[in-house]
């Protein structure tokens, strides 16, 4: 059976671990020059601005780079609020992982146990795909942000500008997703699939009676005092601070540049509605790494992973990603129309990383992450 944990005992040790560390020296220096170099080098590349913070051993270290208004010339702020896109994946999957150490679910749930009838059509069959396949990828459910239609209603230029403020259900785009044949067989490879974690946000809805978004809220945003991160439902402007978002609308860096700020964010749901600012998600993925909000059990189960892109490893909603140096690092990136995001932290949480680009055409974020653990 599954360890059980109280939340009383999982919110103290997760407060604790996340306020551990040191004082914040936000012009510390202590040699990021590289990853400054690299932030620049983004908005050289076209990205309008970035904002990064770092936290390790010498402090808390933040930097920005270009503007974060294009019609003033606001700079960015270090603490800027901005989408965090599928970074949303990580805290989703904390929560199920939650409920599986209460006792309330197994990962070893089929998901038609959960959601009857709704993983069904072209192939597709929920009886045969587990919770933990959505979590890591591999149940080979279609995609709903490749369909042709999705993508020219709600991400070419004149579908988004018509169609950003859309009152949709998680429903309306699973039955998307089931009117195309799966990827594959349950089990037998790994693609990514936003409908994974639209299909998880539900279940977290029907083990727990509340809005996927409560159980974040109850279980990690208070609990760590991420005063910056919310699941923001159909509220379509982003609090203050924040920069303007940018996009081109279009499959080419070239071309007219769009504000795309406002669009309602519930139409990402599981897979990618939060707000988040980058000391949160480093406070997040610091605690999450060491253990302040999950049971050794099932922080071993996230950090368990499969083959996915490049040398990257998946688990459950959680990135493992080799660097060049050596080093591994752990967390997840995030992209929606506007915002470009990345959030890290080695395995013993003592190094952390999270920047955020407010264009989505260009920039390397890669290199970022490079720079700050491999550069010298």
């Amino acid at each position: 059976m599954t360890v059980r944990t109280t939340m009383t005992a999982l919110t103290a040790v997760a407060l604790s671990l996340a306020l551990a560390g040191p004082a914040v020296a936000a012009s510390a220096g202590n040699g990021h020059g590289a990853t400054r170099t690299a932030i620049e080098a983004a908005v050289a590349d076209g990205v309008p601005g970035v904002t990064a913070t770092v936290r390790d051993g010498h402090g808390t270290w933040s930097a920005t780079a270009g503007v974060g208004d294009l019609e003033t010339g606001e700079p960015r702020s270090a603490h800027d609020r901005y989408r965090v896109a599928s970074i949303t994946k990580t805290f989703v999957a904390t929560v199920l992982l939650q409920l599986e150490a209460e006792g309330r679910l197994s990962l070893d749930d089929t998901v038609e146990e959960w959601l009857p009838g709704v993983v069904r059509g072209n192939g597709h069959d929920g009886s045969r795909i587990t919770l933990r396949q959505l979590l890591n990828h591999t149940s080979g459910i279609y995609d709903y942000l490749a369909d042709p239609d999705f993508q020219q209603t709600y991400m070419a230029a004149e579908g988004f500008l018509e169609h950003r403020y859309d009152q949709r259900e998680p429903e309306y785009f699973i039955a998307i997703a089931m009117t195309h044949e799966p990827y594959f067989a349950p089990g037998t490879s790994w693609k990514y699939s936003n409908t994974n974690y639209a299909l998880a946000g539900r279940v977290i809805e029907k083990a727990t009676g509340n809005g996927y978004g409560d159980e974040i809220r109850r279980r990690i945003i208070r609990p760590l005092h991420l005063k910056a991160t919310s699941v923001p439902g159909t509220r379509v402007t982003l609090p203050s601070p924040s920069s303007r978002a940018y996009a081109k609308l279009a499959r080419t860096a070239t071309g007219p540049t769009y504000d795309v700020t406002e669009l309602n964010p519930r139409l990402a749901y599981g897979s990618g509605e939060m707000i988040s600012s980058s000391a949160d998600l480093i406070r997040f993925y610091t605690a999450l790494l060491r253990g302040g909000l999950l049971p050794p059990e099932q922080l071993k189960e996230m950090k368990t992973t499969v083959e996915s892109r490049g040398t990257n490893r998946y688990g459950l909603g959680l990135v493992d990603r080799p660097l060049s140096c050596g080093v591994h690092v752990w967390g997840h990136d995030g992209g929606i129309h506007g915002s470009n995001t990345d959030a890290v932290t080695t395995a013993d949480g003592r190094h952390a990383l999270a920047f955020n680009f407010n264009g989505d055409w260009s920039g390397d974020a890669d290199a970022v992450i490079e720079a700050e653990f491999c550069g010298k």
